[in-house]
């Protein structure tokens, strides 16, 4: 893989540099699928600005929003093969080389942002996944910030577990959404995020689900009449590096990548928060009922998905749910 992707045309792939980053001594180079509009490119904004402004202009940070450079899985390829600096990931996304690493994605798995973090930095688990993606992928785990919880919308109300029963609720197709369908009793479809908006407005679906940001900058208020706090599965993302890039740099700018993530990571979290205390508000003007159903019944639906994981994980899959546990 890296071998391949050291062949890539630097020039074809990141374009021309600027007069003032040619003025830099480290030309470094971020890629992410989110758009301009975005709270992760807002965030990635302030991690370029506080690059440059705490290495005194030696570390120019150019941003490729809008999946220029592919998907987040592609880009972690790239960063992986020293081909791009920096990037985003959830840290379930590492079970494509870790399966154990999928435990961040389980239905009620992880009870708040806080408990990920003690997950991910605090745990033996948590340790060996960023070990693992350090040593066998080259990646480097800066920071991690809060990207919002998935919430559920539907044409009907949900106020318990037995409303969701055959509700056609679109997910991705990713295994944990699609497990949270199944095991609350709806009928799982996978379809592209891009047409969801349509699938809704025509009741092709019946439900979605996404973190709140997701719901409002989508406008799938405008065709889903109530949301349902269902808190099922916390999203993440990594502040992620080339190790070949770590190495490359002096001691002293390697500390100011570091710091600078970790303060990016603070601003990232920050964003989704204060977003989300006001979200609720909005979507009841706009004439959306909010539900909050006992969520005890959802999370005690899923235990088949977590004797699965273990199934499959053995004793590592175990292990990761004990010490996830342990920390709650």
């Amino acid at each position: 893989m890296k071998k391949g992707l050291k062949v890539l045309g630097l020039g074809m792939l990141f374009g021309v540099m600027t007069t003032a980053a040619l003025a830099a001594e480290y030309n470094l180079k971020m890629g992410m699928t989110p758009g301009t509009a975005q709270n992760e490119y807002k965030a990635a904004e302030f991690f370029a600005k506080e690059l440059k402004e705490k290495s005194n202009g030696k570390i120019e940070l150019a941003l490729y929003p809008n999946g220029q450079l592919g998907d987040d899985v592609s880009m972690l390829e790239q960063i992986s093969g020293g081909v791009l600096d920096f990037g985003f990931l959830e840290m379930a996304r590492f079970n494509i080389y870790f399966p154990e690493a999928e435990a961040f994605s389980l239905p009620y798995m992880i009870n708040d942002f806080n408990h990920l973090q003690k997950v991910t930095f605090d745990t033996e688990f948590g340790r060996t996944i960023r070990e693992k993606a350090q040593n066998e992928l080259g990646v480097l785990v800066l920071a991690q910030g809060y990207n919002g919880t998935r919430q559920t919308t539907s044409n009907r109300a949900i106020n318990s577990l037995k409303d969701m029963k055959d509700l056609k609720l679109r997910v991705p197709n990713a295994s944990s959404n699609l497990d949270y369908a199944k095991y609350t009793g709806a009928a799982p479809t996978p379809m592209a995020f891009s047409e969801v908006y349509l699938a809704l407005q025509t009741n092709s679906v019946d439900g979605q689900e996404n973190p709140l940001s997701a719901i409002k900058a989508q406008k799938f208020y405008e065709v889903q009449p109530y949301l349902a706090m269902t808190n099922h599965i916390l999203n993440d993302q990594l502040y992620i590096m080339s190790a070949t890039t770590m190495e490359s740099l002096p001691e002293d700018l390697q500390q100011v990548v570091r710091d600078a993530a970790v303060e990016a990571a603070k601003y990232h979290t920050k964003l989704f928060v204060d977003e989300e205390a006001g979200l609720i508000e909005f979507f009841k003007q706009n004439k959306v009922t909010v539900t909050e159903p006992n969520l005890d019944e959802f999370r005690a639906a899923m235990k088949p998905v977590y004797d699965k994981y273990i199934a499959k994980n053995k004793e590592a899959g175990k292990k990761a749910i004990e010490e996830i546990n342990s920390v709650r």
